[in-house]
């Protein structure tokens, strides 16, 4: 299996966020990518660099306001004094719409859900790449591989078409499924990551064309909190075309495998031509998250499960941070789904 990955993506580097009101080092770091590129290699991959593919996949997904923010902010903010080194917001709106506010300091409350998504001055080409990562294995599913695997870091599935969150900035596995709507009539995104993809979910809940499924640590105590419960099924046209699978706490093999395989009846369902998994791996057992308790051996488990769904699948790495095991577990799964494929 072909992955894709260039090295810019390592050169954002957050320093910390808030945790239950308190500062702690951010666990979204760099050297998760030394541990995915031997996770990834150790499952027979051979990595490649993707292209400069330009703002138009991006674009494809998030608002012109958005992108132009996250491209310039960073600068905006170091005018003004007293300033920290990152752009961290402490202002957020109740209410979205209508106004927009001309200050760095507004505009940052407005686009950023959280403190979980500090933005340096490498942090927007280091986004790009990431989602050009993605742009790079859906082109080479829509060039016939059956599979590709796109590493991207910083992730993407907390990230709205306008507002970045929990360490995303940029929708990868959003930006993936739009690409393969070039020639996909259908395309469903599965998410396995411990957290709801509630970014995801977002660009597309009034879309009939792109079927979102999420398994997840339930939010009724867990981020993102306020997305991903079970009643939320889509909007207007997209009514029916979402579905949330909320997992209670320490849940490991078995209930994940028993929701995956509801997920599967409905992506059947809905017969796409493609898939796009948001391959989380903070659903481990040793995750420094500790939602949920799924095991090495279970990622390949999981792995299997999904290459037998049989569709064209651009796999694109979320969430899975600093542990032992982390390089492992990407390893287990894409030998499971190479597994699965072979039957």
């Amino acid at each position: 299996m072909k992955a894709f990955y260039a090295e810019e993506q390592k050169r954002h580097d957050p320093k910390a966020f808030l945790s239950s009101g308190a500062q702690k080092p951010n666990p979204e770091k760099p050297e998760r990518v030394e541990r995915l590129l031997a996770g990834a290699e150790a499952a027979g991959c051979t990595i490649e660099r993707p292209r400069d593919h330009g703002l138009g996949p991006v674009a494809a997904v998030h608002t012109p306001e958005y992108l132009d923010f996250l491209e310039h902010i960073f600068a905006r903010w170091q005018r003004i004094e007293g300033a920290s080194a990152e752009v961290i917001p402490n202002i957020h709106p109740i209410a979205r719409g209508g106004s927009y506010p001309a200050s760095a300091v507004g505009q940052a409350g407005y686009h950023m859900a959280d403190t979980a998504c500090p933005i340096s001055g490498e942090t927007w080409r280091s986004a790009l790449w990431s989602a050009w990562s993605a742009v790079e294995a859906a082109d080479a599913v829509m060039a016939g591989a059956p599979a590709a695997y796109a590493l991207c870091r910083p992730p993407g599935h907390h990230a709205f078409a306008d507002v970045a969150g929990g360490f995303c900035f940029i929708n990868n596995s959003a930006v993936a499924a739009q690409t393969l709507r070039k020639q996909a009539a259908r395309v469903a995104i599965l998410d396995v990551d411990l957290h709801h993809g509630n970014g995801t979910q977002g660009v597309f809940y009034a879309r009939p064309d792109v079927l979102t499924v999420s398994l997840h640590a339930d939010p009724v105590r867990f981020y993102p909190f306020f997305w991903g419960h079970a009643d939320e099924r889509g909007e207007g046209p997209g009514l029916g075309y979402n579905l949330n699978l909320p997992l209670a706490r320490k849940s490991g093999d078995a209930a994940f495998l028993e929701a995956l395989d509801m997920a599967f009846q409905r992506i059947r369902a809905f017969a796409p031509e493609a898939l796009v998994v948001a391959l989380g791996l903070d659903a481990f057992e040793g995750d420094p998250f500790g939602g949920l308790t799924v095991t090495t051996p279970g990622f390949s488990r999981i792995g299997e499960a999904i290459a037998g769904c049989g569709l064209p699948t651009v796999i694109v790495q979320e969430g899975g941070y600093l542990c032992d095991e982390l390089g492992d577990n990407l390893t287990a799964f894409l030998t499971g789904f190479s597994g699965g494929k072979k039957r």
